[in-house]
């Protein structure tokens, strides 16, 4: 099955700290992606600033070495990257000076998508708001996008909204969360919306629980001293999981289209009842007990960190309630942690048993569930209940119906598009529905900050977990005391 690929018009997209891990890791490679696939119009021009004093031809040395890296297959398709070289350009600037600014503005073609993605840490997005306002960059279509962490609390957020609104309208502004853009969380609204088959079903009446994990195997890695001031409830559940939680429990909204779609996401977030301490389970992984002193293993977190003292969580579980008439009564679990078991991010929408089997006690208890993973495997599962084949009797046992999407779509299904791709794209043509709305990401901070001040007015401690585990057992009798249990967690 061949995807359907639609230029955009002319673009200029300037990529604020472009030479930084986030621009090679990501961003540049995307580019060169949507290059290879033809959807960058002739003309298109990406843009490196940095603070770097770094020639043309060092920087499209870096380009190539972070498209050879990280889209090696696409990289050695003749002429493609020298074609995408030729759209690259770059330009020193000073965040907080006016240094180099006149020569970006300069490089900018009159009359084009100017976009300008801010790879940097927040600290410097008013900064960068400001100078190019104040350089003359701004246009009727300029655009900025800004990475997270949107701010680290409710009050910062709000300073943040608030500065990056004095230099521009909300409909410019594009606040990035890249799970968002991952081809299973945008079906999470195709399969219930375009589903008649799911719709009718998809509340508290027949809906027992849902369950949402983003498990990560790595470690916080070279991001030590960010995550040990933010911690998993910062730096995941308030954003990502957040997401999940919305595009899974909304309303219908009236259109797709940006302001309708995020309209209901926020009526999800106000409607969450405030979380109880006896709902959530912090957790820190550990070194294995198992491996010698002394040997190659992986550090703990604190070891990692260098932070022999830290209480930074880096596994968080929670029981959550939406009070509103689709899913009163219906619980919503959400778990995310690093140095899990594997890596794996799934939502498990847990159906409710038959009102009454008439197989009798030995058939045991069966019931559906709808499996969205969303990586690394994306796909669809639904499982359902018949016979056991053989002439034993009514043993009753549970399948699934699977749709792998590297199976059922065929190469497209393989090598699904990159969440930044995707992305980068809709910055381009102008469409914010995958993009957090300011309200929205304040709303989720308004949620967040008591149980974070919770924990620190109780001195809360996280509990061990080791490496390569599923997480405390903590988190295991959150589930056992409603009588329910974690779906596994598989590669």
């Amino acid at each position: 099955m061949a995807s359907l690929v639609i230029p955009v018009d002319p673009f200029d997209l300037v990529v604020v700290g472009a030479t930084g891990d986030l621009g090679r890791r990501k961003i540049l490679p995307a580019l060169f992606r949507r290059f290879c696939a033809g959807q960058m119009p002739k003309g298109a021009r990406v843009i490196g600033a940095a603070r770097s004093d770094m020639s043309q031809d060092a920087f499209c040395d870096l380009v190539a070495d972070a498209v050879r890296e990280f889209s090696p297959k696409q990289a050695g398709e003749p002429g493609m990257l020298d074609g995408f070289l030729a759209c690259v350009d770059y330009q020193r600037i000073d965040a907080r000076g006016s240094k180099g600014w006149e020569a970006l503005a300069a490089k900018l073609t009159p009359g084009r998508v100017r976009a300008f993605y801010f790879s940097v840490g927040p600290s410097l997005f008013g900064d960068l708001a400001r100078r190019i306002r104040e350089f003359g960059l701004v246009s009727d279509l300029t655009r900025i996008v800004v990475e997270k962490p949107f701010g680290h609390d409710l009050a910062s957020a709000r300073a943040l909204n608030a500065t990056l609104a004095e230099q521009f309208d909300e409909s410019e502004i594009y606040r990035i969360d890249h799970y968002l853009g991952k081809e299973t969380v945008q079906n999470l609204m195709a399969v219930r919306f375009g589903n008649m088959l799911f719709e009718p079903l998809w509340n508290s009446q027949y809906v027992d629980h849902i369950q949402i994990t983003v498990a990560e195997s790595v470690g916080v890695g070279g991001r030590g001293d960010y995550y040990d001031r933010a911690g998993a409830m910062r730096d995941m559940v308030q954003n990502h999981l957040m997401q999940l939680l919305c595009l899974i429990a909304m309303e219908p909204p009236a259109k797709f289209e940006p302001d309708a779609v995020r309209d209901e996401k926020l009526k999800v977030i106000r409607a969450l009842d405030a979380m109880s301490p006896h709902h959530i389970v912090r957790g820190q992984y550990v070194a294995d007990p198992a491996v010698p002193a002394g040997t190659d293993g992986p550090l703990g977190y604190r070891d990692e960190v260098g932070n022999p003292r830290s209480t930074t969580e880096s596994y968080i579980a929670l029981k959550a309630h939406i009070s509103n008439w689709r899913w009163a009564g219906t619980p919503f679990y959400l778990r995310t942690g690093k140095r899990l078991v594997a890596r794996s991010s799934v939502i498990n929408v847990m159906f409710k048993d038959a009102p009454h089997s008439i197989f009798g006690a030995d058939a045991g208890r069966h019931a559906n569930t709808l499996t969205i993973r969303l990586q690394p495997n994306e796909g669809i599962t639904l499982h359902v209940t018949i016979k056991e084949p053989g002439p034993g009797g009514m043993r009753l046992v549970d399948v699934p119906l699977d749709m792998s999407f590297a199976e059922a779509l065929g190469p497209d299904g393989r090598d699904p598009a990159d969440a930044y791709e995707r992305l980068i794209m809709d910055v381009i043509r102008g469409n914010q529905t995958l993009f957090m709305r300011g309200d929205e990401v304040e709303e989720a901070w308004a949620w967040t900050d008591p149980v974070i001040a919770g924990w620190q007015s109780r001195g809360d401690v996280p509990k061990p977990y080791v490496i390569g585990t599923t997480g405390p057992v903590d988190a295991d009798l959150l589930m056992k005391r409603d009588g329910r249990g974690w779906r596994g967690i598989n590669p």
